[in-house]
């Protein structure tokens, strides 16, 4: 069994990463994954992606690193942020991409059996069909990985879906649910900053907060969707977590 310590979007805000890892690592029996957007708003995205490179050279097996949409920009997808990325960083995203440390997905069972499909943004109902309609996290991880092109850079697929209303209205109103559950950065159901609602009551209903780590938790069905992107904005959140499981497994 495995601690997975997941961290949700960065955001160019490194002293916040460091502080979140602090002496995590140092078990051999943790396993940190990113969600993606490690890049863009904060202040040193450069820093961000040194501190990722040397975990990634010195212990690549205990680092899993997803793609985000903000590194998708420099990885065939379209450009959109205004301010690029140094080209030395841009090479070393490109080389990650290469040698497939950068994913696109990861899974994991925890202690109790619940499977997580871990991705930037989520699989809405459509893009979930579009794989064949995987019924384990460990394939639609797997399928995922093969980085299908036409899903991968969608503005629906898993690095660019919102939430709120792509993500768990799709699931909500689907023929069947969910087969399992899922993880992910990129956007929030709610505004942390101000404990505001950013949903329609069908979700808020089935939601609860942890507005200290910045985390929300939906059901829907039997499965939940976890949302841990912080909103770091350009100075970075004051108050977050990664989110923790502890004696959890890998599979995918």
């Amino acid at each position: 069994m495995t601690r997975v310590v997941v961290i949700g979007d960065v955001g160019g805000c490194a002293r916040h990463l460091a502080d979140a890892v602090g002496g995590l690592t140092a078990d051999e029996d943790t396993v940190v994954v990113q969600v993606g957007d490690l890049v863009d708003r904060g202040p040193d995205s450069s820093g961000v992606l040194a501190f990722v490179a040397e975990r990634l050279a010195t212990a690549p097996a205990r680092w899993i690193q997803l793609i985000g949409n903000h590194e998708s920009q420099y990885l065939g997808g379209d450009v959109f942020w205004p301010e690029p990325l140094a080209e030395s960083d841009a090479a070393l995203l490109r080389g990650w991409w290469l040698r497939d440390q950068l994913r696109v997905a990861a899974a994991l069972r925890t202690a109790g059996g619940e499977e997580f499909l871990l991705t930037h943004a989520a699989l809405t109902v459509g893009a979930w069909q579009h794989l064949g309609a995987p019924v384990t996290a460990g394939t639609a991880a797997d399928l995922l990985n093969t980085r299908p092109e036409e899903l991968l850079w969608h503005d629906r697929g898993p690095l660019w879906a919102e939430a709120g209303p792509d993500v768990y209205e799709s699931w909500l109103h689907a023929a069947e649910p969910p087969p399992f559950s899922q993880l992910h950065g990129h956007s929030s159901i709610v505004d942390f900053r101000h404990r505001a609602w950013l949903c329609g009551e069908r979700i808020r209903q089935r939601t609860t907060v942890d507005w200290a780590a910045r985390h929300t938790f939906t059901r829907i069905g039997g499965s939940r969707f976890v949302g841990v992107d912080p909103k770091h904005g350009r100075a970075g959140a004051p108050r977050w977590a990664p989110l923790v499981f502890e004696d959890a497994i890998l599979i995918g």
